[in-house]
């Protein structure tokens, strides 16, 4: 390791774990978070159908993906800003708190006002005026690892919303690409105790993109729990063959049930504190 790189890890290591909580939701060593739902948000009646569906489950957060970042410009985009009418509904239908990506600093005034917590994807990992930008609404901040990116250069991404004041941030591993091409990404397991001795930095992990098959997703979730991940971020879609993206890679429904309950049993065999649902 350089020498950069020791100077890092100890400014980022700490004697105590961030606890970050919000409302009824705990996120953080000794707590386990589920964050899951469709890829993006695709209508009013599918935002509100899930919604109620997964607070009926005992979810409290609900992901509302308004963007949607694709490789082709011509494939589905998202909802777009004018879903935050959206969000403005869903709090009147709903108890759940409410999460969302944002792309860009235009966007950040009308999401920070109805988002209960922001995400910045990997492909803005290191758009770093965004990332200081977020960091100042001094909301929770769910950062996720560039596909190409090291730990280190994850961590200092992290720097840039934490250097602002902001201790809210949740790092999300969510696959990196190698030369394996049956999965979508590799899901680098390791990462999570990695990180966990680097920084005091709650991390979850996304098995639905690290996989990009359905089929894989509750063995790669069960394994990032076994891991120390303090929690997941799943993709469900009601008709995942209907989804406008990602429905590969997205459960339905029952079989997301039937994951929680899978999920729920072991995280009490490792004895976590609580376990929490948090869907989009």
């Amino acid at each position: 390791m350089n020498r950069l790189s020791e100077t890092k890890v100890k400014k980022l290591s700490n004697d105590h774990n961030t606890i970050i909580e919000l409302e009824s939701v705990v996120i953080g060593e000794g707590h386990f978070t589920v964050i899951a739902g469709p890829c993006a948000l695709e209508s009013e009646e599918l935002a509100v159908k899930t919604a109620k569906a997964v607070e009926h489950s005992g979810a409290k957060v609900f992901r509302c993906s308004l963007f949607k970042p694709r490789t082709s410009p011509y494939t589905y985009q998202g909802y777009g800003i004018d879903g935050v009418s959206l969000l403005k509904l869903l709090h009147k239908e709903t108890n759940l708190l409410l999460e969302t990506e944002i792309l860009s600093t235009d966007h950040l005034d009308a999401l920070a006002s109805e988002a209960d917590i922001l995400r910045v994807g990997s492909r803005n990992m290191d758009n770093y005026e965004l990332l200081k930008a977020v960091g100042k609404t001094n909301k929770p901040v769910i950062l996720k690892r560039n596909m190409s990116a090291t730990l280190e250069e994850f961590l200092l991404a992290a720097e840039y919303i934490l250097s602002v004041g902001n201790n809210k941030v949740i790092l999300c591993e969510r696959g990196i690409r190698t030369f394996e091409t049956y999965t979508r990404n590799t899901l680098d397991i390791l990462a999570v105790p990695a990180l966990k001795e680097l920084t005091h930095l709650p991390v979850i992990v996304d098995p639905s993109h690290s996989t990009g098959k359905s089929s894989l997703v509750p063995a790669a979730s069960k394994a990032a729990l076994a891991a120390g991940a303090d929690g997941l971020m799943i993709e469900v879609h009601p008709d995942p063959l209907r989804s406008y993206s990602d429905g590969q890679q997205s459960l339905d429904i029952p079989t997301f049930e039937k994951l929680m309950k899978e999920l729920s049993d072991m995280a009490v065999l490792l004895g976590k504190k609580s376990f929490s649902a948090v869907l989009s």
